[in-house]
């Protein structure tokens, strides 16, 4: 019987929730040419950059190995809340279904910045994805420090 499993991370960041939020809401083509060190590259395959039903490819760097994904997403910008459904890649070769939720939630001047992974493996012999949450981590401490910069 197949479950879907849950894992999360949760960082502080100085970059106000609107203004974080924005940043993956409506600039995530500008994330390869900012945060170089996890992505390559993003493309459009279908839709337009923000419209829901639209379709983006991510190249990125996890464990030293060029990796990509396909996601589709939906927002809810009263909440600060977008949900990623990854497919594709090698997410889609080790998950049957994978969903990384992004909340942000205001805090002092800053944010709480959330990351939920729901996940459901091919197999039992497939790794929970740990490495994930430092990947996200890290992205989320450089796009705070290119906010505060820019």
């Amino acid at each position: 019987m197949a479950q879907t499993r849950k894992i999360d991370v949760q960082v502080e960041v100085k970059s106000s929730a609107d203004k974080f939020f924005d940043a993956f809401n409506t600039k995530a083509h500008l994330m390869p040419n900012t945060i170089t060190q996890l992505f390559s590259g993003v493309k459009l395959l279908q839709g337009d950059w923000n419209s829901l039903g639209s379709v983006r490819l991510w190249q990125y760097v996890l464990g030293g190995k060029q990796l990509d994904v396909k996601e589709t997403r939906e927002v809810d910008e009263k909440t600060r809340t977008i949900v990623y459904t990854l497919m594709d890649g090698e997410i889609g070769n080790l998950y049957k279904t994978w969903k990384s939720i992004l909340s942000v939630t205001p805090k002092g001047e800053g944010s709480l910045v959330k990351w939920t992974i729901e996940y459901e493996k091919q197999n039992d012999d497939v790794p929970d994805p740990v490495e994930y949450l430092d990947f996200y981590t890290t992205w989320c401490k450089d796009v705070d420090a290119y906010l505060l910069n820019a």
